[in-house]
């Protein structure tokens, strides 16, 4: 198995549609890819773990006529610097915060899908005044990402399981790199309920075949947003590293700006208690709640049939519910 990462370009990467640039943070260099006018507003898009900025690809398309997009890469993922020791939610925000005072340069709205949709909600909060004027979290993981959470499922209840298994069998930069036995472990270490699960927020049907053969994985080979993802990323989560100085509660009550908040697919496991899907109905409740009383709007959608990525697997859905919510910002 190849080691995929920067110093391994050949075996990492592949071209795509748009072009792509790299903003120098000071710490990182940060990927990214532009399309639309600069005369429209502002649009930044954050993808989820293990997936680069080119899931977007689809939507930006559809975007390209109402907002100047700008994709991009979270630190150790795509083309972005991987930095081993330093994948923290805040490290990521403060890389964002660069970039939109250093190379946005105007107010902007930011969305983000999932570990994405955490970024953009530390933004919101955490950001200069007058830096964000709106936060889309799509099914972002807010207290389900937690080691121990003030509401429902902790990430050891949720994804966390395939966290250990990334972390374990692919190691820290792909130190490990056993890609076929990360693909035999699934069925015996993880919990069918949990697999099915994974399935079904991906948008697989979750009959059984594909956690057997490794399908939505990809294979006998990594697919390719994989090949793009330093595997600590996994590590951080599992043992709360990445989430250790970032309390949801606290971050959602610091909110500056309105939220939208996207919650698709989920379902408790009754045997297990185990939440498939990122985050449960009550820890959505407690998101609206908090950003409410924090004296923000929150706009809840709810979609139980959607994949995690809905960006990625219905994108014309996606741009309708942004670019609805989008036109009732000030």
């Amino acid at each position: 198995m190849p080691h995929y990462g920067p110093d391994n370009p050949d075996a990492t990467y592949v071209p795509h549609a748009y072009l792509q640039a790299r903003f120098d943070t000071g710490e990182i260099m940060l990927n990214h890819a532009t399309t639309g006018s600069t005369d429209k507003p502002a649009l930044v898009l954050i993808p989820p773990q293990a997936t680069s900025w080119w899931s977007y690809e689809a939507a930006m398309k559809l975007l390209a006529d109402d907002f100047e997009v700008f994709a991009v890469d979270p630190r150790g993922q795509g083309r972005s610097t991987w930095t081993p020791g330093r994948y923290t939610v805040d490290n990521m925000g403060n890389d964002l915060t660069r970039f939109l005072i250093g190379h946005v340069r105007r107010p902007a709205i930011v969305a983000g899908n999932s570990s994405g949709g955490l970024i953009a909600a530390w933004l919101a909060a955490y950001a200069p005044p007058g830096t964000v004027r709106g936060a889309y979290l799509e099914d972002a993981p807010l207290f389900s990402a937690e080691i121990r959470p003030p509401y429902g499922q902790g990430t050891s209840q949720v994804v966390g399981p395939m966290h250990r298994l990334i972390s374990t069998y692919l190691g820290d930069q792909w130190s490990v790199g056993d890609w076929h036995g990360f693909l035999a472990a699934l069925p015996r270490e993880l919990p069918p309920a949990l697999l099915r699960g994974l399935a079904e927020m991906s948008g697989h049907s979750g009959d059984g075949s594909g956690e057997r053969s490794g399908g939505y994985f990809g294979g006998d080979e990594p697919p390719q947003s994989m090949r793009e993802y330093d595997p600590e990323w996994a590590r951080a989560f599992w043992t709360g590293s990445a989430t250790a100085s970032n309390d949801h509660a606290r971050m959602l009550a610091a909110m500056k700006v309105p939220v939208l908040f996207a919650h698709h697919y989920r379902k408790v496991d009754e045997e297990t208690g185990t939440l498939l899907g990122a985050v449960s109905d009550l820890q959505a409740a407690q998101v609206c709640r908090i950003v409410t009383q924090a004296g923000q709007r929150c706009d809840y959608r709810s979609f139980p049939d959607a994949a995690h990525a809905m960006h990625a697997s219905d994108p014309q859905l996606y741009v309708k519910t942004l670019r609805d919510w989008a036109s009732t910002l000030d």
